[in-house]
């Protein structure tokens, strides 16, 4: 159902079973797939394309224009998976000559006043919470979730399932299954709540504990805990994926464990 109080180009591409609210915009370089629905005063802009399911709500927009002073009107997108819901006011904008695109995955909840912005990948079933501020080219991985009012610095890398906690200033790489939280953003766990949630079993969860010991809480430079790990502990995907992103990080890790901060300071 399409409301003749909504404004759809002509050249925009709709999937079926398709609804668009009252006051919403969707532009002509659009492509919407099955059974999403775009709320009232949403805003869908060239460059946008959607998987099927996405939800749109109340003045969120889709493919603004980059806020980056580089941006020279080059060809650019928003790619998203299906399944996304977008709550109100949230705003993903489009890429520039850098990727070409910002993408976003599948089962993701954005909710109000996020932003995400240009040529960041996202993955999927992540849940990027009220306020949050992504910067350019921060890349998130599978099952992150990043708590209110945190923002995120450009380039930053945040590795699947990590818990990002509310209000973090996050300017260093944070890797997969870790819990972050205080100012400046420090390790304070592995993330084993979400672990447990969604199937690792006990065995997984307690190698990802035990790395994170050698690797945050002993002292060790990240570079010598990494050799530590790889000798230490047997071959698996949670050991490589760990090792891999913390050698690969171009800005640092976050800081490790320290037993004397707390939530006060």
């Amino acid at each position: 159902m399409i409301s003749n109080l909504a404004y759809v180009h002509p050249d925009a591409k709709l999937g079926e079973n398709v609804t668009v609210e009252p006051f919403a915009y969707i532009a002509g370089d659009v492509v919407i797939g099955d059974d999403c629905w775009i709320g009232p005063g949403a805003v869908v802009l060239d460059g946008a394309r959607m998987g099927k399911g996405c939800k749109i709500h109340t003045s969120a927009v889709i493919a603004g224009v980059p806020q980056d002073l580089k941006f020279k009107g080059e060809y650019s997108t928003v790619e998203m998976g299906d399944y996304n819901t977008v709550r109100e006011s949230a705003t993903i904008n489009r890429g520039t000559a850098a990727k070409g695109k910002t993408v976003v995955g599948s089962n993701n909840l954005i909710m109000a006043y996020a932003h995400v912005a240009h040529d960041c990948v996202v993955g999927s079933n992540c849940v990027i919470v009220n306020n949050v501020s992504l910067a350019g080219e921060v890349e998130v991985g599978d099952w992150a979730i990043i708590g209110g009012h945190a923002a995120v610095h450009q380039f930053v890398r945040i590795g699947e399932h990590a818990m990002i906690g509310g209000g973090t200033l996050l300017t260093k790489d944070v890797p997969p299954y870790v819990k972050v939280a205080r100012y400046p953003a420090t390790f304070v766990g592995a993330n084993f709540l979400g672990l447990r949630r969604r199937g690792f079993t006990p065995e997984q969860i307690g190698t990802v504990q035990d790395m994170f010991r050698v690797i945050f809480q002993e002292g060790h430079l990240y570079g010598k805990a990494c050799d530590i790990v790889m000798e230490q502990f047997p071959e698996s995907r949670e050991r490589d994926l760990v090792v891999e992103f913390i050698r690969s990080s171009k800005r640092g890790i976050i800081k490790p464990f320290n037993p004397k901060a707390s939530d006060d300071e």
